[in-house]
């Protein structure tokens, strides 16, 4: 596996309930493009549907959310490696903050 694969690699992350009671994944695709200090930059997606971009600088000090909608929120529940879990070995997910973050507004 390449590193363009790795790079492009989506990973379901933990699934949240929805209104209805059906299940609903979450999935996190991190963009291939980056500066050598530049942001990391991640489309989330929910059921398949884009629904926000989510980014973090190259130490993990600043993050910040975009929705498809045109909100956009700084420092989603708290910090990056409370709304982030895995990376390196690990699969790429998100917390289970984040799953109730994204939950509530989408």
């Amino acid at each position: 596996m390449g590193v363009e694969d790795l790079a492009t690699l989506s990973i379901a992350a933990r699934m949240g309930a929805g209104l209805s009671g059906e299940e609903m994944a979450f999935i996190i695709e991190q963009d291939s493009a980056r500066d050598s200090f530049g942001n990391y930059r991640y489309r989330i997606y929910k059921d398949g549907a884009l629904v926000a971009r989510y980014w973090h600088d190259f130490r993990g000090d600043e993050h910040g959310i975009e929705f498809v909608t045109g909100k956009s929120d700084s420092w989603p529940v708290g910090r990056m490696t409370d709304f982030l879990e895995g990376g390196g070995p690990e699969p790429l997910t998100l917390s289970e903050r984040a799953v109730a973050y994204m939950d509530q507004r989408t």
